[in-house]
């Protein structure tokens, strides 16, 4: 009798919790929305646990798959939460720019209480954000970017040293190490006015801790990627966007550092500065934990997608040398001009590096898709539709870029899409490497400038060809929240 009942209750549980997905999946329909069908009980993505591709790539098969159908936009499903997923890219610009006081928060999931430095301007949303963002734009204008440059050129050319250094050892280049190794060099010199020498020795405990933020486990890549998705029952688990170690070391770091100058009566023109003044005059604006948070957030968001754009840079020139070969000489070209002085002006002046640079952000955007959260309730203009507020919208920026309406072959890497007149006869909206609209990439200036300069200094001195350790194709890993490649890069190097 006892193992009937548990059969019927079993039975009964399973009945129960298919009728509660099945009304959940109807979401849409009642919506009058466009939907991709979903599939009990995972929704419209595969099962995260054996899942063989990278996370968000599902998001490009998405998008292909409405687009296909004609539809500027449509519903999907993770588990039992309704996504919006945007096709159209003058849908994209509405979300993103004309509407954006409906949609003004990205939606990723942070955790203030038990994770204060994941409480950054990357992620907040509202008045806070509004005030952080205000306040942090001097640090990243022209003119401030332009005052980094000889520190820059300083880190580059110990960049420079590094690369004669292997090439004299085994002339055999780990580039994506060495990419990450130069551009914490400069970040820390920009942000903080440290040396931290990363070039020279990549086992400090400062370059271990920025290098721990992004080695993630495949657990830890979907407990972050569902937290974003169901952030209340994320918050009622304790869940961190980070480790707590790194927490810590950061806000250890920041106390430290505000001491020394306090102490030391010393102001600097970086990044770190910008957060003390905010601090001094509003002390109620930034607290310590605060500002962690945003130095934390200014490494990770500068160190990883320039280095990996670097790294993918190279990879692409070193499998076609014609193009390696047209940025040297534009290169010399330029150099001339400039009566071989290395300055800011000459560095803006690269436009075919530019175009190289450009093609990389398309074939590999640092971010698969880019979110947004709708914030109050969303009538669609011409349209019977309603998006309701806590509304996670999704712009799958990968599926974008590699649309083949957009860009023929798009697995071609080609440069020549970003000329001036490719560029000028497409919608803007189709290549986002930065984002757009008021949450655009705030440090989109720096990360710019020290790609083209870390490039400039590489090729200028070394040609580059692929070495026979490096996979190919080269794949993405699952293991990360960004475009990786999920081996090493290898490069044979020799000098130029």
């Amino acid at each position: 009798m006892l193992i009937l009942t548990v059969l019927v209750v079993k039975f009964l549980t399973g009945i129960a919790a298919f009728a509660f997905f099945k009304w959940k999946f109807t979401y849409w329909k009642r919506k009058n929305m466009p939907f991709i069908q979903p599939q009990f009980p995972f929704g419209n993505v595969p099962n995260p646990f054996t899942v063989k591709q990278a996370p968000g790539l599902i998001f490009t098969q998405l998008y292909k798959e409405m687009k296909r159908k004609g539809w500027p936009h449509g519903g999907i499903y993770v588990f039992t939460k309704p996504l919006y997923l945007l096709v159209d890219p003058d849908c994209i610009k509405t979300i993103m720019t004309k509407d954006f006081e409906y949609f003004n928060s990205r939606g990723i999931y942070y955790n203030e209480k038990d994770d204060p430095v994941s409480a950054h301007v990357l992620h907040v949303g509202g008045t806070k954000w509004k005030t952080l963002r205000s306040k942090l734009n001097p640090t990243f204008t022209a003119s401030k970017v332009k005052i980094f440059f000889p520190i820059m050129v300083n880190r580059a050319e110990k960049l420079l040293k590094k690369l004669w250094a292997v090439y004299h050892q085994s002339a055999t280049l780990d580039s994506y190490n060495t990419m990450s190794c130069f551009t914490i060099d400069i970040l820390g010199s920009c942000a903080f006015g440290l040396d931290c020498k990363a070039l020279e020795d990549d086992s400090s405990v400062f370059t271990k801790s920025i290098m721990k933020c992004v080695e993630l486990s495949k657990l830890r890549v979907l407990t972050i990627l569902m937290a974003s998705v169901f952030p209340k029952a994320a918050r009622n688990f304790k869940v961190r966007h980070y480790p707590k170690d790194i927490g810590d070391f950061f806000i250890n770091f920041v106390t430290n550092v505000v001491k020394q100058r306090q102490e030391n009566v010393c102001t600097r023109q970086d990044f770190m500065q910008q957060l003390i003044d905010l601090k001094n005059h509003d002390a109620e604006t930034l607290s310590t934990e605060e500002m962690a948070a945003q130095c934390l957030i200014f490494f990770l968001a500068g160190f990883e997608t320039s280095s990996i754009t670097m790294t993918f840079a190279l990879y692409e020139l070193s499998k076609q040398q014609k193009f390696q070969d047209r940025v040297r000489q534009e290169i010399t070209q330029v150099l001339a001009e400039y009566n071989n002085e290395i300055s800011y002006e000459m560095i803006t002046d690269l436009k075919y590096l530019n175009q190289v640079i450009d093609e990389t952000f398309r074939k590999y955007p640092a971010v698969l898709y880019l979110t947004r959260k709708c914030s109050k309730t969303y009538c669609e203009p011409n349209k019977n539709i309603v998006i309701e507020k806590g509304t996670l919208v999704l712009i799958p920026l990968h599926g974008i870029h590699h649309d083949e309406e957009y860009y023929p072959e798009p697995e071609k890497f080609d440069p020549e899409r970003f000329n001036d007149t490719n560029k000028k006869a497409r919608h803007h909206y189709k290549h986002l490497p930065f984002g757009a609209g008021p949450r655009m990439c705030i440090g989109q200036r720096l990360a710019l400038l020290q790609v083209k300069l870390g490039l400039f200094m590489m090729l200028r001195n070394f040609k580059f060809s692929l070495n026979e350790r490096t996979e190919e194709p080269v794949k993405l890993t699952m293991n990360s929240t960004i475009v990786k490649p999920e081996g090493e890069i290898w490069l044979d190097i020799c000098p130029a």
